[in-house]
């Protein structure tokens, strides 16, 4: 992509950290950010994450090649459309937002014309808010997923593709549904799971903490309301993916009942095989 305007709504920790790596790499000439708040972006302008900040989408989209959108997820498919009849023809939009079947089944065919859509999800990211903890390196090496269905413009598709390895990242195609079953499983239940082991721990037992409890609820300090937004969109993947954890889990209690220690080692080795697998 030739470097232009790109406006970012939500400039955030991660619009804040893709303003900072367009930037970076010389993929655009101008960042904007739109925001509900004014010190929100001014703080992203301070830590040169956008040049320009915008309470209203008008002036923001004004010449923009590329809209990015970098808020909660049962947000974005209303921004998209109420902000797409600003942009002038071929314009691209993209998203962040960490589940996809919902949003692209909303948007698609409901555009202006000559303006595109195509279903964005980089894995990346923290528990961590706003623009002061942007990064520009945030994004290299790790893994986005792009989405593609039957109404997908396939040079928008090569297009956003080329923009999310420009800034570092490897990139995955896939069907939004396809998205959202993986993801149920790899960070929507992790994130499920580590917020009702923190939520059961007694204030008496708080000092007992030591790295294993802290490391393994770390994820559950991230924002209640967005996090309850994704469980919403992703619902029924994310009930398919904590049956399978009730049953291994289960598998555990059994043979920890039945005193089958052969069985809780194997278990566990199984674990330990496939945690080496993912590496650091």
């Amino acid at each position: 992509m030739q470097p232009g305007i790109i406006t970012i709504v939500g400039a955030g920790l991660i619009g804040g950290s893709l303003g900072l790596a367009a930037k970076e790499r010389g993929l655009a000439r101008t960042v904007r950010g739109i925001g509900r708040q004014r010190p929100s972006l001014e703080r992203a302008r301070a830590v040169g994450a956008i040049d320009e900040g915008f309470l209203e989408p008008g002036p923001a989209l004004k010449g923009a090649n590329l809209v990015i959108f970098c808020t909660p997820v049962d947000r974005i498919a209303e921004q998209i459309l109420a902000y797409a009849p600003f942009c002038l023809p071929g314009t691209l939009l993209t998203d962040a937002g960490s589940t996809k079947g919902s949003i692209v089944a909303a948007v698609e065919e409901k555009l202006p014309a000559g303006i595109a859509f195509v279903g964005s999800h980089p894995l990346a990211g923290s528990e961590k808010r706003g623009a002061d903890h942007a990064d520009a390196k945030l994004f290299e090496g790790r893994l986005t997923v792009v989405t593609r269905t039957p109404r997908t413009d396939p040079n928008a598709l090569e297009k956003i593709v080329a923009f999310w390895q420009a800034i570092g990242a490897r990139v995955t195609v896939m069907a939004p549904a396809d998205h959202d079953r993986a993801l149920a499983m790899t960070s929507h239940l992790p994130h499920l799971l580590a917020a009702a082991l923190a939520g059961m721990l007694p204030p008496e037992l708080y000092d007992l903490t030591a790295t294993g409890f802290r490391d393994t609820t770390r994820i559950a300090a991230g924002d209640p309301g967005l996090w309850t937004a994704i469980f919403a969109h992703n619902r029924d993947a994310l009930l398919e993916a904590l049956a399978r954890f009730d049953q291994g889990a289960r598998q555990l209690q059994a043979a920890l009942e039945t005193r089958n220690w052969p069985e809780v080692e194997s278990l566990l080795r199984q674990a330990q095989k496939v945690r080496d697998a993912l590496g650091n």
